[in-house]
């Protein structure tokens, strides 16, 4: 069996043996919240291999792509880094940090807003960030051969009504 028929299995094995133990209780969304919590954990080391090889790691990456297609002058004020980016606003400070120690983007006043800090894509992000992209888009496609053109789409509108629903919490 595939590691992503095991990971199945186990999800279905657990949502049985709570049948078994508590008839009473609908669990089966169990099923999907432990289908989606392997997946994601599966999605990302298979996503951070190809991260590694450009010296990366999943949310510095993020907050590269946030700048470069922000487009020119690549530059965002932290807080616009944050609300764009796919990580926290603890997470961002720290990527900052690292980012700009590497010299792949500086930080600067923001002009208008003194209370504001920009952050802008380096030349040397750039460069990184380009090389990195088609290595994370090829990647992804490879994860995701599995599914047609059709079951991808319907994927992602079923995920964003989960999370738009999830928001509205």
């Amino acid at each position: 069996m595939s590691s992503a028929g095991q990971q199945a299995a186990g999800v279905d094995l657990i949502v049985a043996q709570w049948a078994r133990e508590r008839p009473d209780l609908d669990v089966s969304p169990m099923r999907v919240f432990g289908a989606l919590a392997r997946a994601n954990r599966l999605m990302e080391q298979q996503l951070d291999t190809a991260f590694v090889r450009h010296g990366l790691d999943s949310g510095s990456f993020d907050v590269l792509a946030t700048l470069l297609r922000s487009g020119p002058p690549y530059r965002l004020t932290a807080g616009q880094l944050q609300r764009s980016a796919m990580i926290t606003s603890s997470a961002v400070a720290q990527r900052l940090n690292r980012l700009e120690g590497r010299g792949l983007v500086a930080r600067s006043q923001n002009v208008d807003d003194a209370r504001a800090t920009d952050v802008t894509l380096t030349q040397q992000g750039r460069a990184l960030i380009s090389a990195a992209l088609p290595d994370h888009v090829a990647n992804g496609h490879r994860l995701l051969q599995a599914l047609s053109p059709q079951q991808r789409s319907d994927l992602a509108e079923l995920l964003a009504a989960l999370t738009t629903s999830l928001q509205a919490e």
